[in-house]
């Protein structure tokens, strides 16, 4: 992560006087009084080195624990990858914010599921979020550089930072937060299978 300017040489101090700061500042009060994921966000936001994007995910962060509580519906930050993978997925000029195509897909993904027939069922039956969504058109910037590299999107980059390398050990079984209410995860072989699609067509 970038380090703030606080007058440290070394990378790790300023990160340090950084936390200082926001433990002095009683951070963890402030962000239970806020009333919204976007109000969160903001605080957060004010603080030396955290930008836009870095930001919006340490509140959602927090909001995956026991100390926020707020809609995810309600607000998404598009970083860079989001941004450069929606340049890779529409033509010509788009109208809309990248966060109003974001929320767009997450509105409307049941309807597209069963128009491009994908059985997908969300996980365990929670469906995609904005930032479930923010993350995929992210995911999309990174493939295709590898499956289409001659297609520089708004970004301009056509290589990925490390490929995929398989581990030796197991994953261990998947933690989702408590207040998502999910079922316990299907065994393992039993599991849920991935959608095909019978083609694509334009999303909105």
């Amino acid at each position: 992560m970038p380090s703030p300017d606080l007058g440290k040489v070394r990378k790790h101090s300023n990160h340090l006087m950084l936390l200082s700061r926001m433990m002095n500042d009683d951070v963890p009060k402030l962000l239970s009084q806020s009333g919204s994921l976007r109000e969160a966000y903001q605080l957060i936001l004010g603080y030396p080195g955290l930008g836009r994007f870095l930001a919006f995910q340490y509140a959602i962060d927090l909001n995956y624990s026991t100390l926020l509580d707020f809609e995810e519906q309600d607000f998404v930050v598009a970083g860079p990858g989001a941004l450069d993978g929606i340049s890779k997925c529409f033509e010509g000029p788009i109208r809309l914010t990248a966060e109003d195509v974001i929320h767009q897909v997450a509105e409307s993904q049941e309807r597209h599921f069963a128009r491009l027939d994908l059985d997908f069922d969300g996980l365990l039956g929670r469906r995609l979020m904005p930032i479930d969504c923010q993350n995929l058109f992210c995911e999309i910037s990174k493939y295709s550089r590898v499956a289409f590299p001659d297609f520089a999107g708004s970004s301009g980059r056509t290589r990925i930072k490390q490929g995929f390398a398989q581990g030796r050990d197991p994953l261990p079984e998947p933690f989702f937060p408590p207040k998502w209410n999910l079922p316990a995860p299907a065994s393992k072989g039993g599991g849920h299978q991935y959608p095909t699609a019978r083609g694509q067509q334009q999303l909105f």
